[in-house]
């Protein structure tokens, strides 16, 4: 191996987890494994995406007008127009990183409390948001925050 150049080693298959990889740690030569690559050992520290890989984007106009926002991760802010008692509103995201395989994560970080939010349709290039106000009598008329991530799916 020490007289082979990396690119000349021949692809891997789907790792399982047990493979040895060479890794310099705080200036020594070490060993870890691909689980201990994917599985974040730290109670601080979790798995997620690295600065730089999100993005924000606000919503124009009313709750049902799409946004655009290319990154794997982000946070989208929706209009504060009203949404009536026990109304349903969605919009559209487009993004580029999304194939119609994936799974989207939101949680809503702000807004009025009996509001929900949830993934209705996940496509190539856009996923749909769906937000519903569980009041059945007062409207909503505050902005919602929320965060979003793609996890990468495939089907087979």
């Amino acid at each position: 191996m020490v007289d082979r150049k990396l690119s000349d080693l021949p692809a891997a298959s789907a790792p399982t987890g047990s493979e040895l990889l060479y890794a310099v740690q705080a200036g020594a030569d070490v060993k870890l494994t691909v689980t201990q690559i994917m599985q974040s050992p730290s109670p601080s520290v979790g798995v997620g995406y690295a600065t730089g890989a999100g993005g924000t984007v606000v919503q124009d106009t009313s709750r049902s007008t799409g946004v655009t926002l290319n990154t794997i991760t982000g946070q989208i802010t929706t209009t504060a127009d009203s949404l009536a008692g026990l109304a349903i509103a969605a919009f559209v995201v487009t993004n580029s990183r999304v194939a119609a395989t994936d799974v989207i994560i939101l949680s809503k970080v702000s807004g009025d409390a009996d509001t929900s939010c949830w993934v209705s349709t996940v496509g190539a290039g856009s996923f749909t948001i769906s937000l519903r106000n569980n009041d059945a009598v007062a409207a909503d008329t505050t902005a919602m925050v929320i965060n979003f991530a793609v996890i990468k799916g495939v089907t087979g």
